[in-house]
């Protein structure tokens, strides 16, 4: 999650909406590739190699916001499965958005403020992303982006709506093995790249304890993000979980050469399904 970037102004558009990027770090930049000449079979020659734009390539990292999450999250997945309604309940506008994880990603706008210049990168899709979740700090997603068209001068002076809601937090969230809930969990990263198909791996930070280890093969794994303010009546409200099923260990990079508490990392390959669930309020949802 370290991005050598600038702090800078992303706003996103889709074909049903677009909406204000919560205070961001990107490397967004022209994906440039080498049009080779080569020197002739017979006599002198010289090889010489011209530059060629080739579109854009980068990356976005922002923090999730209550706002946000279910336009961030969907763009990472790629589907949207059918949202279903809570009947008989004062939130009339209550739903469910289920997302799986594909390779084929909706294409979308990018349109960059960065100084005061706004450059527009047309057609985007998003090739991979990685979300990471630790105590302490706010929940941030980075989205891996890629797109065949160079950018180009935005003209247009519009003024964006800003995304300034409630930021998840990683202290508010709980983690669930095969249906039990570890409380020694500090974080954990979700890495799924979409190149030749998914793949997907879970990073997961514990403390080690007295108590017997993560096992080596887990059949579900689930962490349920919610933002938990007396303001908001239902729990569902603000909340995202993610489903991981059939992780395999590959690698502990645990160093237990310390005398101070550990927190060790382990690595797992996703063999199964990711799904996600969030929960927000909103009359409809046309995406998918």
């Amino acid at each position: 999650m370290n991005v050598r970037g600038c702090d800078c102004s992303i706003v996103i558009k889709t074909a049903y909406r677009e909406f204000d990027v919560p205070y961001c770090e990107e490397t967004l930049r022209d994906a440039v590739s080498l049009l080779v000449e080569e020197a002739a079979i017979e006599g002198d020659g010289s090889c010489r190699a011209l530059r060629k734009a080739g579109g854009v390539t980068g990356c976005v990292v922002t923090p999730l916001t209550i706002g946000a999450v279910p336009h961030l999250l969907y763009l990472a997945f790629g589907f949207a499965g059918v949202p279903v309604f809570v009947s008989e309940s004062r939130n009339v506008y209550h739903y469910q958005l289920n997302l799986i994880a594909m390779e084929g990603t909706e294409h979308f706008d990018l349109i960059q403020d960065r100084g005061g210049e706004r450059r527009l990168f047309e057609a985007c899709r998003v090739t991979g992303f990685e979300l990471r979740i630790m105590r302490g700090e706010a929940v941030k997603l980075k989205l891996d982006v890629c797109g065949e068209r160079p950018p180009v001068v935005y003209p247009y002076a519009d003024i964006f709506d800003r995304e300034s809601g409630e930021r998840f937090n990683g202290d508010f969230v709980a983690y669930k093995i095969n249906g039990q809930e570890l409380k020694n969990i500090y974080g954990v990263t979700l890495v799924s790249k979409k190149d030749g198909g998914t793949k997907t791996e879970l990073w997961i930070k514990r403390v080690l304890n007295a108590g017997g280890d993560l096992p080596g093969i887990i059949d579900e794994f689930t962490f349920t993000a919610q933002l938990l303010r007396d303001a908001y009546e239902y729990r569902h409200f603000g909340m995202f979980k993610i489903t991981l099923k059939r992780l395999v260990l590959t690698s502990d990079e645990t160093n237990v050469n310390s005398s101070d508490a550990v927190v060790g990392p382990l690595r797992y390959y996703v063999a199964g399904p990711v799904s996600a669930e969030v929960f927000e309020t909103n009359e409809e949802w046309e995406e998918g």
